[in-house]
């Protein structure tokens, strides 16, 4: 039997199939100095219960990755079905996504208002993966709110339903 080399996976491909696996919708946040930042990503999971981690992959050249590595700290606000615009404006580059958005300091990291839940993390680990870097984040506190959580999936925002 003949084993194909992963490497030889057309990119274009690997989004399709990927496109098609539903992911949680987050926005990463640090503080620099008094500044917030922040950032949408649908690479987000639970790590490990005892103790609690979380991990996150960010982009190498990710600006909030930097922020992270040299505070220690971050948040991660996962959005309700009713923060759709939130999740689109944090997916941009622009260097003012806090302008308009209600958001506090909890923890020495931003917390989104309305947030189906929030983390607070101190920085675990980081591991470079490819052109991302997986940030391990250690829970310092948490906090979750009555509200449907947001799904994304084949470039989709939405809610998920039990099938019929």
């Amino acid at each position: 039997m003949h084993e194909l080399d992963s490497r030889q996976v057309n990119e274009a491909d690997f989004r399709a199939v990927m496109g098609s696996v539903c992911g949680p919708v987050a926005v990463v946040t640090a503080m620099e100095g008094d500044a917030a930042r922040g950032t949408t990503v649908s690479a987000f999971c639970s790590l490990s219960l005892r103790p609690p981690l979380v991990m996150v992959a960010l982009d190498l050249s990710s600006r909030l990755l930097a922020h992270i590595r040299r505070s220690q700290r971050c948040g991660v606000n996962i959005l309700g079905s009713h923060q759709v615009d939130l999740a689109r404006a944090f997916a941009t580059k622009a260097d003012e996504k806090f302008a308009g958005v209600a958001w506090r300091s909890a923890q020495g990291v931003p917390r989104l208002d309305g947030a189906a839940g929030w983390l607070a993390c101190d920085l675990d680990a980081l591991v470079p993966c490819g052109d991302h870097a997986i940030v391990v984040g250690a829970v310092t506190d948490a906090h979750s709110a009555d509200a449907e959580p947001l799904a994304y999936v084949r470039q989709s925002f939405g809610v998920l339903a039990p099938p019929a």
